[in-house]
């Protein structure tokens, strides 16, 4: 399984709607409309991939106020884009010293932490993370925590995290195969197969795709259940999907 960003990264900071056209326009504005639109115009930016501008709208917050943790929050993730990850992990570090409480700021440093391979500390961020229980991505805080604990090996906190992400959102598809995955490996093949069916209902109807390693744990799985017709399947499409996977290694050395 790849490093990529677990999930998808919420971006949102949840700004008041106050656009920067009306702040300027406006001469008794507040600082504070001004930090939120000039953070708000730079979130817009990051999304729509202008990192430039992003930074310049951003860099205006700053010098408003540099103790507004979503503008911070916001540079981080310009700068891990950019693939500046020394000056990402020191926006958010800066994000999270000003709102230790935030889940999305946790659950944002945790996704870049994994990402770089630091899975310990990404692990610990996502722990946090779940701990606002009105946390509007709570599942998916818990979708990476569980599978953060494992590549670390500890399967027992990885399958708690990954119900409990489960328990709040039934659809989460990397939850639904990384489950699947732990369940098989622990010999239990028949909730292995029904996680891995939930997923697949999501792949019919074109609500996700798959990717190497749901095509990998797919064809494990349809093994233990001795479906060969389906193993063969998934074992095609990871040869002509994926042929320099890992998982593709791993397929056709399994063949032989």
């Amino acid at each position: 399984m790849n490093n990529r960003l677990i999930g998808i990264i919420l971006i949102s900071v949840f700004l008041a709607g106050c656009s920067v056209s009306e702040t300027q326009n406006n001469p008794d504005a507040s600082p504070e409309a001004a930090l939120q639109a000039y953070t708000q115009l730079g979130v817009q930016y990051l999304q729509s991939g202008d990192t430039v501008n992003a930074k310049n709208s951003l860099q205006r917050a700053v010098v408003i106020s540099d103790r507004y943790a979503p503008a911070q929050n916001a540079l981080a993730l310009v700068f891990q884009a950019e693939r500046e990850y020394d000056l990402a992990e020191k926006y958010y570090r800066r994000a999270i010293e000003l709102e230790p409480m935030s889940a999305m700021f946790h659950n944002n440093y945790g996704a870049f932490l994994f990402s770089r391979e630091r899975f310990a500390e990404a692990c610990h961020e996502f722990s946090r993370a779940t701990e606002d229980p009105f946390y509007a991505s709570r599942a998916q805080a818990f979708e990476n925590m569980g599978r953060c604990y494992r590549r670390l090996g500890r399967n027992d906190v990885a399958e708690h995290a990954l119900r409990r992400a489960l328990d709040l959102q039934r659809d989460r598809p990397y939850a639904q195969v990384t489950l699947a995955d732990l369940l098989l490996e622990q010999g239990n093949t028949a909730e292995a197969v029904s996680w891995f069916g939930r997923f697949r209902e999501q792949v019919d109807a074109r609500i996700v795709e798959h990717d190497a390693n749901s095509l990998w744990v797919g064809v494990r799985i349809a093994r233990a259940d001795k479906n060969a017709g389906l193993a063969a399947t998934y074992g095609l499409l990871l040869r002509n999907l994926y042929p320099n996977s890992e998982e593709h290694r791993l397929f056709k050395e399994s063949a032989h």
